[in-house]
């Protein structure tokens, strides 16, 4: 299988385009679901400024590399902030969208534990592939749903993940400097734009 490398300074414009358009849903907060979610998460928090709330879901066996029957739930919210949640709008994010299995799950624990407001889910990725599971729905409604990319099922490698960030960060420049370079004139038109206005 095709690996794709994303840098972190890939992960950023990624969620940096992300926030403008997760600014629309107007979340209160954002749970990250770890470990994929957690780097994503504060970078969107630079752009969102709500605080983020951590759980943490195992639904791939390292040791066996491949994926369980269903996510196993490591780590929720302490009761003592369940109000933090109660009849707020609440982001969850996490890095991927393979199987949406994870995404689900999540959901499923925070409409069954909590009385949130509404819910929203954003991804650095969707791999446009078929889902085990749906999104269920919330207050008769479809969940708001934001992704940054939508990729071919590839093999993702973050940087998080990287034994060597500098072997791993070149070949992300070389797979997305077209990418990176669009968004890089893109801000400065923008820019250019926003002076000649003033």
């Amino acid at each position: 299988m095709s690996k794709l490398y994303f840098s972190y300074e890939l992960v950023h414009i990624i969620c940096k385009d992300l926030s403008e358009r997760i600014l629309e849903f107007k979340p209160d907060i954002i749970i990250a679901i770890g470990g994929g979610g957690f780097i994503p998460s504060r970078i969107l928090r630079s752009f969102i400024k709500v605080p983020i709330f951590c759980v943490s879901m195992k639904f791939y066996d390292d040791e066996t590399n491949s994926t369980l029957s269903k996510p196993i739930l490591l780590q929720w919210i302490d009761k003592l902030n369940y109000s933090e949640i109660n009849q707020k709008r609440v982001l969850i994010i996490d890095e991927v969208d393979d199987t949406r299995t994870t995404l689900a799950a999540c959901c499923e624990e925070i409409i069954e534990r909590h009385t949130p407001e509404d819910i929203g889910v954003a991804v650095l990725v969707n791999k446009l592939k078929e889902k085990r599971k749906d999104l269920p729905t919330f207050n008769n409604k479809e969940i708001q749903y934001y992704s940054g990319l939508e990729l071919e099922d590839l093999w993702i490698k973050f940087p998080w993940d990287a034994d060597d960030i500098f072997q791993h960060t070149s070949i992300s420049n070389e797979q997305f400097s077209e990418y990176i370079e669009n968004y890089k004139n893109k801000n400065i038109n923008e820019n250019i734009n926003d002076n000649n206005e003033n």
